[in-house]
């Protein structure tokens, strides 16, 4: 049986009983303590033995439904029996009502920020003397003045939904009116407009007539707090991240024609994604690369990708747009999605124009150039070269050849025992030679002078395939700033290993060039002990913590800065 999760409702996390739970608690709780806080000639008692009755049982119903605080629970039923009894004494009776009112707004709030909290606060208590004099009818005093009032009310009312929506993050598109969420923010604005003009006409009769649209009002913005957000609009060319599925999903470059879903090892391998009603491709490991990716045909314009796990399917939106995308290798799609992934971790939406293998830097250039100085002063008998011919690894094997030729190294192609092995190609070519390179170090002496890598290819899978290889980096991996990112992207990409592409599009442009060193990466666990056993204090046994660049190994510098 499949089980569709259209994620363009921004709600497919909402558990539908403890939202509705939640929205008749609030809702008989707020016209409650309005009802004790404001008080008329004749207080509507037995309404609010009802209304303390059906909140005290709401919250014990609620509390076996979901997972609540306890003490939190316990003050709520004690107030709600407590007010309809103490509001024959008028100042028993108000402060009771105001700690339940006070209640009430953080039980809105669900932990939001600062200026949600405040938006709740002036909505909730608006809306709570609104029911109090709905109740007990628009009493006027030397100090009230029920017609004004309803006025400001309604202001007040009106004002918290335009600022809510503001901060809402949804913009004046589909959202509004394909999404839940979207259609409860239209309620907060529209409603209190509504009522604040039945306040001009009505003054103080307004009160009973627009309750109704109060009450509405005050549970569409209770639903704004368990609703989650919509995830924002796809823009096509910038590739999309998208974590409405239960785990993330990538897909680049978001353009029409071929594109790549990226799904993190820690999702599982049962996956597979297609375009609605289109052809379902698998998703499969790629050579060199974390995860899991899918080869999908988008067509211009928007779509729905589904994606299948077991028998779950998520539907998630994307729009490819009209323009062709960039030119991109099949070999070089991973690497190229994996750096366009640097920039959506840091909040950019980068449209996705030019892949790393499409040009070599002039920082790769500058370290290759010094590996190759530095492999001539160690003195092996020849460089053993390869390469592919993405414009980045020409360009790179003709560096290095000219660098060899300038200090006197021979390069070829094939391996011998005293050969160092330069790898400057993209991942799947680089990941194939290590592979190779480990099976022929097994059965007999071959590059005895060590294996070497391009800085763009410090990745997990290609480090990981030999016991120790060798990275000439203009950046310490062990630094704060390196270990943040991969932290980082490791928590939006369910556990996903950091790249150099991807850590530079992390850093943004301007980024400063540091001096080259040569590391060492290695699969190493000098004291293999489990977590459990016992240690000495401070130390971690565990190899499998955040902010690795090397997956169950280490990194290490081998040389001093390289002058």
């Amino acid at each position: 049986m499949d089980h569709h999760h259209d994620t363009s409702t921004g709600s497919s996390t909402v558990d539908v009983l403890a939202l509705v739970l939640r929205l008749a608690l609030l809702l008989s709780t707020a016209f409650l303590a309005g009802g004790g806080l404001v008080r008329g000639p004749v207080p509507a008692r037995r309404t609010l033995y009802v209304l303390g009755g059906t909140s005290a049982l709401l919250a014990l119903v609620s509390a076996l439904a979901v997972d609540v605080n306890v003490v939190a629970l316990a003050i709520h039923v004690v107030l709600a029996v407590a007010v309809p009894i103490v509001v024959r004494w008028p100042s028993a009776g108000r402060w009771t009502s105001v700690a339940l009112l006070v209640l009430v707004v953080l039980e809105t709030s669900l932990g939001g920020s600062g200026v949600e909290f405040a938006l709740d606060s002036v909505f909730v208590a608006g809306a709570a003397v609104w029911f109090g004099f709905a109740l007990n009818g628009p009493v006027q005093t030397s100090a009230v003045r029920p017609g004004p009032l309803a006025l400001t009310l309604g202001g007040l009312l009106v004002l918290a939904g335009a600022v809510r929506f503001g901060v809402s993050g949804v913009g004046f598109d589909r959202r509004l009116h394909s999404t839940l969420f979207g259609l409860a923010t239209v309620a907060v604005v529209v409603l209190p407009l509504v009522v604040s003009g039945l306040a001009a006409v009505l003054r103080g009769r307004a009160y009973r007539v627009g309750a109704a649209g109060v009450a509405l009002g005050f549970v569409a913005w209770s639903a704004l707090g368990a609703i989650p957000a919509p995830p924002p609009l796809p823009v096509p060319g910038v590739p999309l991240l998208a974590e409405q599925a239960g785990f993330p999903v990538l897909v680049s470059p978001q353009r029409p024609g071929h594109n790549l879903v990226h799904f993190p090892a820690s999702a599982g391998d049962d996956l597979s994604a297609g375009v609605r009603g289109g052809v379902l491709t698998k998703a499969v490991v790629r050579a060199g690369a974390e995860g899991t990716w899918a080869d999908v045909d988008l067509p211009a314009g928007r779509s729905d990708l589904e994606i299948h796990r077991g028998d779950t399917t998520t539907v998630v939106e994307v729009d490819a747009g009209k323009a062709p995308g960039p030119a991109i290798a099949d070999a070089d799609a991973p690497e190229c999605a994996a750096a366009a992934l640097g920039g959506l971790v840091a909040g950019r939406s980068d449209v996705l124009t030019a892949c790393p293998s499409g040009a070599l830097t002039p920082e790769d250039s500058g370290a290759l150039v010094k590996l190759v100085e530095f492999l001539a002063g160690r003195k092996p008998s020849a460089i053993t070269l390869v390469e592919d011919d993405s414009p980045r690894g020409v360009a790179a094997a003709k560096l290095v050849r000219e660098t060899a030729s300038r200090t006197g190294l021979a390069v070829r192609p094939d391996a011998g025992p005293d050969t160092a092995l330069v790898v400057v190609s993209g991942w799947a070519p680089a990941y194939l030679a290590m592979t190779r390179a480990a099976e022929s170090q097994r059965l007999e002496p071959t590059h005895q002078y060590g294996l070497y890598l391009a800085p763009w290819l410090l990745n997990g899978p290609i480090v990981n395939a030999v016991a120790s290889a060798s990275v000439p980096l203009r950046f310490d991996p062990r630094e704060a700033v390196a270990v943040g990112y991969a932290v980082a992207v490791g928590d939006r990409f369910g556990g996903e290993s950091p790249t150099v592409g991807g850590f530079r599009t992390w850093l943004g442009a301007g980024r400063p060039a540091g001096d080259v060193q040569i590391f060492a990466a290695a699969q190493v666990n000098a004291m293999p002990m489990y977590p459990t056993e016992p240690h000495a204090t401070g130390m971690v046994m565990d190899r499998d913590y955040a902010g690795q660049w090397v997956p169950d190994g280490t990194i290490v510098p081998i040389t001093s800065v390289l002058r």
